[in-house]
This record gives structure tokens, C-alpha cells and sequence, in this order.
């Protein structure tokens, strides 16, 4: 079945609205448009509808469609004739208060207050928050963070393993069945530096005090040696060549490396809330790879060249990225590479899930190396007669997180770990808590200032462009002020404060009803959760999802600073702006939770 096959039976199922599906505003109304089309009599035509999206200018009406003017060629009709057509069909529609034929032949469509609340307190009600279950039946294989073993996590880990896991969840929220699959670096030369400098500077006090700290010495100890002193690095690729063929003891080095260091790992990602189904290391898929080589070099695909077998694609080449390219997967010394791990992961993923997509998290830099991984798999698939299209990859790139004085090496050590970030950021939302709010216990406020400060360094990275250099700048990661974690947890707190000042013992939302402009603008922001957390999927940026909450932050402190609700001028009113204001919370609480965030009941 084809995408747009696929959701044109989405909208239409959509109007039967069965047991426990709420859908958006947004797929409902392309559904009903669909409809109108039929019983206007214009659906037998191979042109498909265009999901349905708010306006930019509240002068449009709520939602703008142009598929009058799409389909006017085919019924040979000026669009504006087809578009009145349709209008006619649409104004008997319950949700609809009247719609406007505009323009060349767009139609304007405003909706009716009572049924956007009604819908506002369906999609409240609902357990998912109204997003839709469109990956419903699919499996996405989500590859994030991936550390290198035996270092530290440093901030440029950080958008890796932030990004990968908003996406992990916006996926999951989506009704996708998610594998997230943490690609650790543990294999390659590294591992022979370690193992000579570790058997030539170890400081075994150092090591009891802080395993990983004293392996990252060493690692650096090793460079700054074989700068001077080139045996070393042959010394390197020796303990690297026995542990690959596994010297017991390189073999028991190695297992200890990768023990400590997934322990450090766990540390953060437990304190960040990050879960993995699984971390299949670069170790995995060593055994594959005689394998992978041999069949490339047997489908004709790959071929040797100066010792080395490399794959090399033509200057016509489908993708143009890689046109002229070549891309080794085996060295002149018989180490693999990179590519060729790459290549055995997607074969197992393959195999052993069969996920529609995989989506690689990683940053900008890698562009390249993954184009070319993609196009030689799918060649690969192709030469041996298989589907080249079995799985869709997706590289979703990032930029680089610099210091400001360029950029941070494990070598160079000018890194910043990202515990100490973490810790930095929590110390400093403690003392803005303290100051706030001093008569919170002690376990409150440390608890508040741990998700606060969590909080602000996820939000700075993920409220940004994933595809926008990043220059560390403490002041600005950790503000308190303005677009930040902190702002939305302090609106969302407000509503938790509002409801606990008026008393409110069991707040709901079925009162929902508006009175004044800025309630009907707040429904309609609040309405637009699916929509943006869809956008955000499809497009991997959870940055359009932090806009919106920062928008819809504003748009409820905007009703609450102007609005009177525990002192409306009646009961009913109060009843409504009361569940207006349970609405916000719900829906800041669900976007929050979408990226990480926890949301706070007080601050």
C-alpha cells in the first residue's frame, strides 16, 4: 500500500471516530474535505488531498485548503466554480461556522468554538494526549548516542543521546514499536593503545579512585608518547591484531574496559531518563565481517585495489552524493573499517526485526560515510536479488557543539564531561529555587532543582536547529529566563498552583467552553499538539516541538495575567476557565514529557 493510499484510508476511517482513537483537528477535518469532494461529486479524479493545516493569519478563518484549485484542471472548471462546489458540501458539516471561497479558489474554513472544546476535552481525555497512533504496525530501529568505551561522556555526547532519545520518544508516542540501539564504539586500534599504556603507566591508586578517568589518562599518555616514538604505534596494531584474534589475556583487558565503562555510561543515562533496548557494540559484529567482504567481492561490487578491497561507485550513480566515490571496507593490513560494520548492523537489524526504518542519530560530519553505507547496502541487496528498499535509512544529522575556542578532543583534554554539566546545571537551578521558594523542605527543592536543571540542558539543545552549529556557552545553556525549560515548567506549575489556590480537588476539563478571545485562541493552540508532535516525528526535529510549547506557554500566561478565573464573575465562567486553564496543563505536561522533561506540580 502506498503512503498516500495509506492515509487517504486514514481520513476516511477517521470520520467513524471508533472507540479509543481520538483524532486531530487537523485529520478529521481532511477527512470531512475528502467527503465534501465525494458528495460534490468530484472524487473520481487521481488527486489527492492535502492534510489540512492551520492558517498563518487568523483572517484565513481556522484552516485553508487549496485542493479546489488542484482540481480544477481535471474537471475543467475555473477553480473558484470548484471550489463553491465543495463549499456547499462542507457548510452543513457540524464543526464548520461558515466557509469562505478565496482568491484564485482557496477555501477558508472557520470553525464553530463549541465543537473545537468539545474536541479539546476528547483529545484531554484521551490516554495519548491526542497524538496520533500513525506508526501503528511499524518498527523504527532509533541509533543514538553511542559513546566510545574507556572515555568519559562529554557534551558532545550531549546531542546524540538528547536528540536520539526525544526522537526515541516522539516515535513511541506515534504507535511506533521502537528499538533503540546504543552502537557503542568498543572495538578498533584504541584498544591497542590502551592495552601498551596500560601495561606501561598504569597508576593502580589512580585506577581504584576513578577507573575511567585513569583509562582516558592513559589514552592520552599513549598520544603524546607516540608522537615522539613511532614504535609505539606498531606495538599498537600488534595487541590490537592479538586481541582481535583473542589473546586471553588482551581478551580479559578488553572485557574490563567495556564493563567499567558501560557502567559510567548507566550513570548518566539513568539521571537523563534514557533507555536502551539493547547496545550492540562495534564487538558484535566483528565475526560478520569476513563475511560481508566476501559477499560484496562475490556480487561483483566490491573489488580489490592496491591491496585493499574497496567498493566504488560510478560517476552516474543513482545518488548523486556518492557519485565518483569509494568507499574501503577492507584495509591493506586486513582491518575492517567503519562501512563494513555498518553494512553487517543493517543486514542484522534486518533479519532480526524487520523494521520499516532505521534512523541514525549522529552528527553532520558523518554525512558522507552514511550516504555511502546506504547506497553500497542497497547495491548490495540489488546484486544479490533482493529488495534494495527491504528498509528505509534515514541519517538525521546534527551540528557540532564547540567550545568557544574550537572544538573539544579527548586527546587535547579540553573537554567538558557531561556529569560535571549536569551537576553545574543543577547546583545552579538550586539556588534559584532556594531564592523562590525557601519554605519547600529540603527533598523538595532538591528534587525541584534536579529536574529543573536537567531540564534547562535538555531544552537548550533540543529547542535549536538539530542542524545548527552550537557554540557551549554556560550562561546561555543554563538561562532561566525566556525560551527555556524553566519558563514551561514554571507556566505548567502555575496552572498546578491556580488549581491548588481555588481549591480544586478533582480538576477536569468538561467544562471547557469560551468567552472571550483569548480563550478561543488558547483552545485552538492547545488543539495543535498532534500535529506538531507529527511534524516533529516525520521530520526529526523536536525543536518544532519545543516551539510550539513555548508558544503555547505564552498564549496560556497571556489568559491567566488578563482573565479572571478563581474570581469569574460566575460560577459557570469560572467552571469553564478552570478546566481552560487543567486543558494547558495537560497539554504542556504531555509536550514536556514528549522531550524529556518532567513536569512539576510546584516550583
Amino acid at each position: 500500500m502506498g503512503e498516500a493510499q495509506r492515509r487517504l484510508l486514514g481520513y476516511r476511517s477517521a470520520l467513524l471516530e471508533p472507540p479509543m482513537a481520538v483524532p486531530s483537528v487537523s485529520t478529521l477535518l481532511t477527512a470531512r474535505l475528502v467527503e465534501a469532494v465525494r458528495v460534490a461529486g468530484l472524487d473520481g479524479y487521481d488527486i489527492a488531498v492535502e492534510r489540512l493545516a492551520p492558517t498563518s493569519k487568523a483572517g484565513f478563518g481556522d484552516y485553508q485548503s487549496n485542493h479546489a484549485m488542484r482540481l480544477a484542471k481535471a474537471v475543467g472548471q475555473p477553480p473558484r466554480v470548484v471550489a463553491e462546489r465543495i463549499k456547499q458540501a462542507l457548510e452543513a458539516d457540524e464543526a464548520i461556522a461558515r466557509v469562505e471561497v478565496a482568491g484564485p479558489g482557496f477555501l477558508n474554513l472557520h470553525l464553530k468554538d463549541e465543537w473545537l472544546c468539545q474536541r479539546l476535552a476528547l483529545q484531554c481525555e484521551d490516554p495519548a494526549g491526542g497524538v496520533e497512533d500513525s506508526g501503528q504496525g511499524r518498527t523504527v530501529v532509533i541509533d543514538y548516542s553511542s559513546p566510545n568505551v574507556a572515555k568519559r561522556m562529554h557534551i558532545g555526547h550531549m546531542r546524540s543521546t538528547i536528540i536520539g532519545n526525544a526522537l526515541h520518544r516522539l516515535y513511541q508516542a506515534s504507535g511506533w514499536t521502537v528499538l533503540a540501539d546504543n552502537h557503542i564504539g568498543d572495538w578498533g586500534t584504541q584498544f591497542g593503545m590502551l592495552i601498551v599504556a596500560w601495561r606501561r603507566w598504569l597508576d593502580p591508586v589512580a585506577f581504584e579512585a576513578d577507573p575511567v578517568g585513569e583509562l582516558e589518562r592513559l589514552y592520552v599518555a599513549f598520544r603524546e608518547a607516540a608522537s615522539g616514538d613511532a614504535g609505539l604505534e606498531d606495538l599498537a596494531r600488534q595487541e590490537t591484531a592479538r586481541l582481535q584474534a583473542g589473546d586471553p589475556d588482551n581478551q580479559t583487558l578488553w572485557k574490563r574496559f567495556v564493563a567499567i565503562s558501560m557502567a559510567e555510561f548507566q550513570g548518566v543515562y539513568d539521571r537523563l531518563g534514557v533507555q536502551f533496548d539493547m547496545t550492540l557494540g562495534e564487538s558484535f559484529y566483528n565475526p560478520e565481517l569476513p563475511g560481508v567482504v566476501e559477499s560484496l567481492l562475490g556480487s561483483g561490487l566490491a573489488e580489490e585495489s592496491e591491496g585493499a578491497v574497496v567498493v566504488r561507485f560510478a560517476e552516474d550513480a543513482a545518488e548523486k552524493s556518492v557519485r565518483g566515490r569509494t568507499l574501503v571496507i577492507r584495509k591493506q593490513d586486513g582491518a575492517f573499517l567503519y562501512g563494513t560494520t555498518d553494512l553487517a548492523t543493517i543486514e542484522h537489524r534486518l533479519a532480526s526485526w524487520a523494521p520499516a526504518r532505521a534512523v541514525y542519530v549522529t552528527d553532520g560530519r558523518q554525512q558522507l560515510h552514511f550516504q555511502q553505507v546506504f547506497a553500497a547496502w542497497k547495491a548490495w541487496r540489488q546484486a544479490r536479488g533482493l529488495d534494495p528498499q527491504a528498509i528505509e535509512l534515514v541519517h538525521t544529522w546534527f551540528g557540532t557543539l564547540k567550545l568557544p575556542e574550537g572544538m573539544m578532543s579527548t586527546r587535547k583534554g579540553n573537554v567538558i564531561r557531561l556529569v560535571e554539566l549536569l551537576d553545574e546545571a543543577v547546583r545552579r537551578a538550586r539556588a534559584v529555587v532556594d531564592e523562590k521558594s525557601p519554605s519547600l523542605d529540603e527533598a523538595e527543592r532538591a528534587s525541584i532543582a534536579e529536574a529543573v536543571g536537567l531540564a534547562a540542558v535538555r531544552y537548550s539543545d533540543l529547542s535549536q536547529n538539530p542542524q545548527s552549529d552550537v557554540i557551549f556557552d554556560w550562561d546561555r545553556m543554563l538561562a532561566m529566563d525566556g525560551n527555556t525549560a524553566p519558563f514551561l515548567l514554571y507556566s505548567y506549575a502555575r496552572c498546578r498552583a491556580l488549581q491548588r489556590k481555588g481549591e480544586v480537588q478533582q480538576p477536569g476539563v468538561q467544562a471547557l467552553a469560551v468567552s472571550h478571545p483569548l480563550e478561543a485562541a488558547l483552545v485552538r493552540q492547545l488543539l495543535r499538539l498532534p500535529d506538531v508532535v507529527a511534524a516533529a516525528t516525520e521530520g526529526h526535529r523536536p525543536n518544532l516541538l519545543c516551539d510550539y510549547l513555548f508558544d503555547t506557554a505564552q498564549a496560556f500566561n497571556r489568559f491567566y495575567y488578563e482573565q479572571k478565573v478563581l474570581q469569574a464573575e460566575s460560577e459557570a465562567l469560572r467552571a469553564s476557565r478552570l478546566a481552560l486553564v487543567e486543558a494547558s496543563a495537560r497539554v504542556m505536561g504531555r509536550g514536556m514529557e514528549l522531550l524529556g522533561l518532567r513536569p512539576l506540580g510546584r516550583m
